[in-house]
């Protein structure tokens, strides 16, 4: 039985931990050739290891996604690498600094939006290129329920995320008649490094959050992975422009 991205080239920003390193994983176990791509060095090139250690093919990158130069070069190696580029998660992120708008410094809000919401459309600029030139592929961002209904102190994150499922659906769009397959993940609150240092360090913050889900449980990063899997998959083939959300409930509470 074949993988769901058998023969398939895929490149995942964001690699090196948390969603991004639980796609990349998943992507090869279902057959995919895996650029991992990450700022920080030492995560990207472990999820690499453990993907050649279960038998798969991956090659990291360093890239900033919030610089054309860093984007461009990271596509161009998964071109060079593997000869083409089939599916991209664009999941490279940050949470940003914390405080109400008046209170917001312009250093943080800069930072968060080249970052969030830039880099994607960095990212998606040059994947597009290439999938235009060879005749289509599939192409999923991270947004968050946070792109979907407001968030308490954190304008930046929140602007940038609904930035991202409207980016989304403009692309779809656009690019729908040349087999270019753009959607969305909208992740609830995940169990992952950046949740962890900041939400999960305070328990009563963790049960505030957990209570905020229907499942009253936060999600895992497997299972975000397991819809992005899907997204870039053949099984989606009449899904575009769609900002799904993997919850627990949230936004329908």
């Amino acid at each position: 039985m074949t993988g769901q991205l058998e023969g398939k080239v895929s490149l995942i920003t964001g690699g090196g931990s948390g969603i991004g390193k639980a796609s990349a994983l998943a992507f090869a176990r279902e057959g995919s050739k895996v650029v991992v791509a990450d700022v920080n060095v030492e995560g990207g090139e472990q999820t690499v290891r453990l993907i050649q250690d279960t038998g798969g093919e991956a090659t990291f990158v360093r890239a900033d996604v919030s610089n054309s130069g860093d984007v461009s070069d990271m596509v161009s190696h998964a071109v060079q690498t593997y000869n083409r580029l089939d599916c991209a998660f664009n999941n490279a992120g940050i949470s940003g600094g914390r405080g109400r708008i008046h209170e917001y410094t312009e250093d943080d809000w800069s930072r968060v939006l080249n970052i969030n919401l830039t880099g994607v459309w960095l990212c998606m600029k040059y994947e597009i290129i290439q999938m235009l030139k060879q005749g289509g592929g599939a192409i999923v961002n991270t947004a968050s329920v946070m792109g979907l209904v407001g968030g308490s102190r954190s304008p930046a994150y929140g602007a940038t995320k609904h930035g991202v499922v409207g980016l989304t659906k403009t692309g779809a769009v656009d690019y729908a008649q040349e087999a270019i397959r753009i959607n969305a993940v909208c992740p609830g609150y995940i169990r992952t490094p950046m949740i962890e240092q900041g939400i999960l360090s305070d328990p009563v913050a963790e049960e505030r959050v957990v209570s905020r889900h229907p499942m009253h449980r936060l999600g895992t990063p497997e299972e975000i992975a397991e819809a992005v899997v899907w997204l870039c998959s053949d099984a989606a083939s009449f899904v575009t422009g769609h900002a799904m959300t993997v919850d627990g409930g949230y936004v329908a509470w």
